[in-house]
């Protein structure tokens, strides 16, 4: 959930660490700190609050100077978000100096020990206990600082990615992971350490991605060696050449990250079905399904397991798959089916979705799966990342970097790499027409340009915005395919407006949500021609017969709609099952515009940080 930033080479350490710091500020900004070797002294500055905040505070506080630098932006998990806490912390003696995303579980037992050995502790957190604990080592067995990492974390019990520095031996620095990720990027007589690639591309293309289980010794000049934790083996570190550039994870001129990558989606579906959508063949070209094609199809069940928006992207693959595959599909919350003893088989396909391909609870139902023999297939967008190498097979959704914490991109990304693979595997079974199969291809290929068209609409959704952005709550109506739709558009209004939104399918607004309703009611009802048309209708009517406010979004065309609803929002046409990529757009679009009108932070709401590395 933290941000983590390193650097040892030739270069001043300072404005390489900060705008680290600031390109990684989506992983968590409850408070951030800087520490910095000049030669001779290790010189911190930290604060609660934004990087921002901590840039103000720095450079009228120590001296910048240094090529060696650790930087920290944190989401609290251990201890409240202020000055003490944040990181980096120092060991008692001062030499060491760590950086940590992840939790320590046994850190309480730890600190208790070290207590007795006459340590003491400043914060609150479970990483000021490991860096004691490494100097505890280093103490205690007369080992260099690798050693000493390596016996401290053998000791320990949780998820971490950690950077340790020893201002006595200034020309090495040593990380380790385990649950949470971290990349080393290797330059010419410099190496970078980070949470992801964003904070060193500028400077290096090539990355090594450590596994979990594996820490490494960053020495200047000397290189890197790799070892894992638990036996010491040493591992031969695959260098990867990185195809993230600099462009694509600044904002563009948009004036907010989340603005410019709804803007994205078009060029992102695209992107994503490119090379593996032959419309003129008659072909989908998947290598993860192509290679285990037996495997998967002949399956009994899916079962998929994500966490937020990828749950419900899960959601409306739960309707695709079974539609158009005719295999059974459960979707689950990644955290409470690693927690509720599933019944898993040999004969049954878990399909893992995830953005960043870090999720913790994502991860852990992964190893579940495969513990319990079953294939594992994962859905991501990180290259590299821990679940494109945890799982069996794989699609990546080539959605670019995804830097707004409430994800957009993400969402018809993986809705449209799922809808490949239910096309391909209907295809495979016979489930469905060939006729009907090539109808599919010919209008996904539209896809992006008809998201173009439901972008244009950001005019009227401004319009709305204003009218509605003082509203306590909302409702979300949707119902087959835009039941997901539904849940998703209210996740986006709560997550970057605080405004309280539920979403539910259209028919269960009977049972229980339609005492909410009045004249003070937003209502926002998804009613595409496609699906169940009359019985949504119905329930505008319904709606409406109670003086709620309805904003409905409709084919383009509906007058039967509009003339019920107070404000009508058009997308294209298309077939049902692709609906879900155009209903989407409006309702971004409409979040987004109700929280900048509220002066809410939107690609950083309270609270959120883009990838939960932790449980």
């Amino acid at each position: 959930m933290c941000g983590i930033v390193g650097y040892i080479g030739h270069r001043d350490a300072y404005p390489v660490v900060l705008k680290g710091l600031q390109r990684l500020e989506y992983r968590g900004y409850d408070s951030a700190g800087i520490a910095l070797f000049d030669g001779a002294e290790l010189k911190m500055s930290k604060t609660k609050g934004k990087v921002a905040d901590l840039k103000s505070r720095l450079e009228s506080e120590i001296s910048t100077n240094g090529t060696v630098g650790l930087g920290h932006t944190r989401w609290a998990t251990h201890g409240e978000p202020n000055d003490v806490n944040s990181h980096p912390h120092y060991s008692n003696s001062g030499d060491l100096v760590i950086i940590h995303n992840g939790i320590i579980e046994n850190y309480d037992a730890l600190k208790k020990e070290l207590k007795k050995r006459g340590y003491t502790f400043k914060s609150d957190t479970d990483t000021e206990v490991l860096v004691n604990l490494i100097e505890d080592v280093i103490k205690e067995e007369g080992v260099k600082l690798g050693k000493a990492v390596q016996i401290a974390l053998n000791q320990t019990v949780g998820a971490y990615a950690i950077a340790v520095f020893n201002k006595t031996k200034p020309d090495e620095i040593v990380v380790a992971r385990l649950g949470s990720p971290l990349a080393i990027g290797v330059g010419e007589d410099e190496f970078f350490v980070a949470s992801d690639a964003s904070p060193f591309i500028e400077f290096t293309n090539n990355a090594i991605y450590l596994e979990d289980g594996e820490m490494a010794v960053i020495r200047r000049n000397k290189g890197v060696k790799v070892r894992k934790i638990k036996d010491d083996t040493l591992v031969d570190p695959y260098i990867q050449e990185l195809q993230l550039n600099l462009e694509q994870i600044e904002k563009g001129g948009f004036d907010h990250f989340m603005l410019k990558e709804i803007h994205e989606q078009p060029n992102a579906i695209s992107d994503t079905y490119r090379g593996r959508m032959l419309v003129e063949q008659g072909l989908i070209r998947m290598a993860g399904v192509d290679d285990n094609m037996e495997r998967i199809a002949n399956a009994k069940r899916f079962i998929i397991v994500a966490c937020g928006t990828s749950w419900h992207a899960g959601l409306v693959a739960e309707y695709i798959l079974e539609d158009l595959a005719r295999i059974p599909v459960e979707v689950e919350y990644a955290s409470e089916f690693r927690y509720r003893n599933p019944i898993i088989t040999e004969n049954d396909v878990v399909i893992a979705i995830s953005q960043s391909g870090e999720t913790a609870d994502t991860m852990a139902a992964i190893k579940l799966a495969k513990e319990k023999g079953a294939f594992v297939f994962g859905v991501c967008n990180v290259v590299g990342s821990s679940i494109s190498r945890e799982t069996n097979a794989g699609a990546y959704t080539h959605a670019g970097p995804e830097i707004g914490v409430a994800s957009t991109k993400a969402f018809t990304t993986q809705i449209t790499v799922l809808t490949l693979m239910a096309l391909k595997l209907g295809k495979f079974k016979g489930t469905i027409s060939i006729s009907d199969f090539q109808f599919h291809l010919q209008e996904m290929e539209r896809i992006p340009e008809k998201v173009k068209q439901a972008l244009k609409s950001d005019a009227l959704i401004q319009e709305i915005a204003d009218k509605y952005k003082d509203a306590t709550n909302c409702l979300y109506l949707g119902r087959g395919y835009n039941f997901p739709v539904a849940l998703e558009g209210a996740l986006k209004l709560k997550e970057i407006s605080y405004i309280h939104a539920e979403g539910y399918p259209a028919a269960e607004m009977k049972h229980g949500p339609i005492a909410l309703i009045d004249e003070q009611m937003p209502v926002v009802v998804i009613a595409t021609k496609k699906g169940h048309y009359e019985k949504v209708v119905s329930n505008i009517q319904e709606i409406k017969s109670r003086k709620g406010k309805i904003i409905a979004i409709v084919t383009e065309g509906d007058e039967e709609v509009r003339e019920l609803a107070d404000y009508v929002v058009e997308v294209p046409e298309t077939i049902e099952s692709l609906t879900p990529l155009l209903t989407t757009i409006p309702l971004q679009l409409l979040s987004y515009h109700i929280a900048v009108m509220l002066g809410k932070n939107v690609d950083q709401p309270r609270n959120l940080a883009k990838s939960v590395t932790v449980e």
